[in-house]
């Protein structure tokens, strides 16, 4: 997976999907600050949720940002996106690499050496990371810091994505630490001072 330093953020998309954020999406991913774009719909359909994938696969393939489908191997191998995205409570990795061949899989990790290790080992293309802070999108059960960041960044060259409340005041410590790159969501949709597309320009 090729990293570039430029383009380090993970942007997840909100859990509600309107209208005028295709639009929004747009206007970001013309920036080239995002590698890739998360679609994660709880509560929704498969049929709704795979219309709004090609929408979003076009977007994503227009502007060169890897689309990767959240929990969902069955919708990320029917879109035929970049990769998918896998918790602790879906498919095995290794029964999802065989599924959907060749193709990004990253793993979430949450704050445990233990589960690296692991993902390691079933050769994950990314470890997710976090909660680093509070988030707006979720809430908090695990927290990870700094020190852990640095101690898994002795153990392996497997790139690390850093989740949790990330915005424009706390970013750049964990881009310094040597997260590879910052998953993003409620600091770009939820924010209340700024538009996405503003907001995204604060992250540097």
């Amino acid at each position: 997976m090729k990293i570039n330093k430029k383009k380090f953020i993970y942007l997840i998309s909100p859990n509600k999907i309107e209208n005028k954020f295709f639009n929004d999406l747009i206007e970001i991913l013309k920036l080239k600050k995002v590698s890739f774009f998360q679609l994660r719909l709880k509560n929704t359909s498969f049929k709704k949720k795979l219309l709004i994938g090609k929408k979003v696969k076009k977007i994503c393939k227009k502007y060169n940002t890897k689309l990767i489908i959240n929990d969902d191997v069955h919708l990320a191998k029917e879109l035929n996106s970049d990769g998918c995205h896998l918790g602790q409570k879906d498919m095995h990795i290794l029964k999802a690499k065989k599924y959907f061949k060749n193709k990004i899989i990253g793993i979430t990790c949450h704050n445990s050496i233990k589960l690296v290790k692991a993902a390691i080992k079933n050769k994950a293309d990314y470890l997710a990371l976090g909660a680093f802070n509070t988030s707006k999108t979720k809430k908090t059960k695990y927290k990870a810091n700094i020190n852990l960041l640095k101690r898994i960044k002795k153990i392996t060259k497997t790139p690390i994505v850093a989740i949790g409340g990330i915005n424009s005041h706390n970013y750049q410590k964990l881009l310094l630490n040597k997260a590879n790159f910052l998953a993003i969501s409620g600091y770009i949709w939820k924010n209340k001072k700024y538009k996405p597309t503003e907001a995204i320009k604060y992250l540097k």
